[in-house]
This record gives structure tokens, sequence and C-alpha cells, in this order.
């Protein structure tokens, strides 16, 4: 049976490689018509991952991904059985609502006066804005289940799309804040636009529905998407608000998944409560996020204004697949200079959400100057910038 499996595995892997070496789908869907039939999600995604591991380019599996989808595609079937609230019903829902409302954009766009339109298209624009949530659970969440599960490339070219997707949108909203008191002049530009981003949501959230989300209905347990959910509720929504929750039998339940103990932990200078050092942590005016030496993310402090998303779900992660591919090779070099000594710390700073953001990695090393692994520090400093002059603490009375 083995040899069987082995085998198909095999020829998927030769129908992807001469898709990439030029065949048109419409010759491989007839050169390997029984064979593709019955494919599964799971089979498509792990072939994918097999040739990236073997040497195949991320970017180039990404590239021709919709090609991939259109051999076949025909046995693929969405999944659309989970109940109200589930969090891939979620996920689905609002992919029906995206699509639905760029549509009705191109509506608004093409060929006619829009200016007796300029407040839907305005309404459109703010929820599209506000659309960040959804990537934003996906990536935070989703994925990092799912690379626990040993499926680690497939959500690696998902938030390749993503970034894509945020580039377009980016794109529209400049064109739209520049030309937003006379957009009859840029019509045609913002139509464009808008049929771009559109057709990109389409490809996307098919790949989604179609290997992405079985993959995960396949693999995850009714634990972990109870987790899940719990993790979305605290992202938050942007468009479908869910009304239940398949996972708590009464809404009012509360479970308390961390216990804090009196335990002391006694360090050279002094000692703390397990509670006063994670308050203690919580009530530092930056966010810190610490990974060890295997580059395995294992904490994080949670402040009242954090400034990136975290969620537990990263814990246990790889660092490298926090961050999108085309950014890797310049974290991976960071880590590589702390281990080896060359290097002490990388600053960087960028402006986010109007604040302007400095952030900050330290190797962290023990007595003996072993490495033990690297600390993130983020801090908003807008308002740090703007200090002169001095204020002592007598000033205060």
């Amino acid at each position: 049976m083995s040899e069987l499996i082995g085998k198909r595995r095999e020829e998927l892997k030769k129908v992807i490689l001469e898709l990439h070496n030029g065949k048109s789908p419409e010759d491989l869907k007839r050169k390997f018509k029984d064979l593709i039939k019955n494919v599964s999600a799971e089979e498509i995604s792990s072939v994918e991952q097999e040739l990236i591991e073997e040497g195949l380019s991320p970017f180039e599996i990404q590239k021709l991904c919709d090609s991939h989808l259109e051999v076949f595609k025909e046995s693929l079937k969405e999944e659309t059985s989970q109940p109200e609230g589930h969090p891939i019903k979620i996920l689905m829902e609002e992919h029906n609502y995206f699509l639905n409302l760029v549509d009705t954009l191109k509506k608004l766009l093409y060929g006619k006066d829009i200016r007796e339109n300029f407040t839907k298209i305005e309404n459109i624009v703010k929820v599209l804005k506000e659309g960040e949530k959804h990537y934003l659970r996906e990536e935070n969440v989703l994925f990092p289940i799912l690379e626990k599960h040993g499926i680690t490339q497939p959500p690696q070219i998902m938030w390749m799309e993503h970034d894509i997707i945020r580039g377009l949108k980016k794109k529209l909203f400049s064109l739209y804040e520049r030309n937003k008191n006379n957009l009859v002049n840029v019509q045609k530009e913002f139509y464009n636009l808008s049929s771009n981003l559109f057709d990109t949501l389409s490809s996307h959230f098919f790949k989604e529905n179609n290997i992405l989300f079985p993959a995960s209905i396949n693999n995850f347990s009714k634990e972990e998407w109870k987790n899940i959910r719990e993790e979305f509720d605290k992202i938050g929504y942007c468009c479908i608000h869910p009304k239940s929750n398949p996972f708590v039998k009464n809404s009012s339940e509360k479970e308390k998944k961390h216990v804090l103990t009196d335990e002391k932990i006694k360090l050279p200078t002094g000692e703390f409560s397990i509670e006063e050092l994670n308050a203690l942590f919580n009530s530092l005016p930056f966010d810190i996020t610490f990974i060890d030496k295997e580059d395995t993310v294992k904490y994080f402090n949670e402040t009242r204004d954090k400034i990136f998303l975290r969620t537990e779900s990263i814990l246990g992660r790889k660092v490298q697949l926090c961050h999108p591919q085309k950014s890797v090779h310049i974290v991976n070099k960071i880590l590589d200079e702390f281990k080896n000594g060359k290097r002490e710390k990388a600053d960087f700073w960028i402006y986010f959400n109007n604040k302007f953001i400095y952030i900050r990695y330290f190797p962290v090393k023990d007595e003996k100057g072993n490495y033990l692994g690297c600390v993130e520090v983020t801090q908003n400093i807008t308002d740090i910038k703007e200090l002169k002059g001095e204020k002592r603490l007598l000033e205060e009375e």
C-alpha cells in the first residue's frame, strides 16, 4: 500500500513540475485524467510542500498556484458543513462578504456617472480597511496550528498572497484618498484596481476554501478548534460577527486557563512570586517577545496597549514562520550574527497606525556568554520623540 501511495505522490509531483515547465493545464488534465479525478486537498498541499523542501522556490509555487488548481479543481469541493460560529464557517462567510463587496464596488465604478454613489463607495473603502482582521486571524491563529501539524509551506504561500492583496488594497486606498473629492477623474483607474483586487481575492479564497481549510478540518482536534475560536474572539471581527459559539455550551461559561501560584522565583538580585512577575512584565511600557536558542517562540507579555498582535498560537512556533517569506532571510541573518557573537543589537523604526514604533532585537546570553535566545522589544515612541527640556520629580507637586 505504501508503495502505491509513494508512486501516486511522485505522479502528482510530475503534474506540478510539468506545469512549471510550461505545459498547459488542459493538456495535463487530459494526460493525467485518472490520476487527478480523486485528488484531495491534503495531497496537493503535501506535494507542494515536498517540492519546496526539495528545492523549488515558494515564490514559484505561489506564482503558478492558480494553474495547479485549474488542473485539480474538478476533484475539489468546498467544505461547507461546519456549524454556525465555527472558525472555518466564519472565514468562508467573510470570503463571500468581501467578494460581494468588491464586486459591488466594480459595478458602481463601471461605465456610469459615479457622483451619486460617492457615499456608497466611501463606505466600501472603509469596510475594506477594517477587513485586515480577517487576515490577522488566519496568520496568527490558523496558520500556526497548521504548522504544528506539519503543514508548513501552504500557510506561507497563503501569507505571500495576503501581502499581494494588501499591496493592491494599499494602491486602491491611496488612489481614493488622493482623489476622493474628484473621483470622476480617476474612475477608470479606480475600476481597474477594483477589478484586479476582485480577481485576486477570487483566486485566493478558492485556494483557502478548497486546500487550506479542508486540511485544517481533517487535522485539528475539537480542543484546538475551541482555542482557535477563543483567539478569533480576542482579535475581533470586521463584518461577520458570530452570534453563537459551538464550543461553549453556555454563553456565560468562562474557563480560567492559566492559574498563577504563590511559588517564588529567586534571582541573584531579588525574588518574585509568579503573579508579581507576570504583572510586572505586563506593566512594562513596551512589548517583549522571547525566542529560545532553537529559534522557537517561548513567551510574550500582554501589555494594555499592545502594538503588534500576538496570540497563544505562536508559542512553540519557529520565529521564521512568524514573518513573511520575503523577509525570512533577514531574520536568519540577524539571528546567525547574534549566535556567532558578531552583533549585539538590531534596531528598526517604522510608522504604524499613525504611531512611530521603535523595534529592537537583543541576544540573550548567560553569565559565560553562551547564547540562550533573542528578545524583541517594541515600543511606541511617538510621545518620547517630542520631549524637550527637563521634568524633575519635584515638579510633580
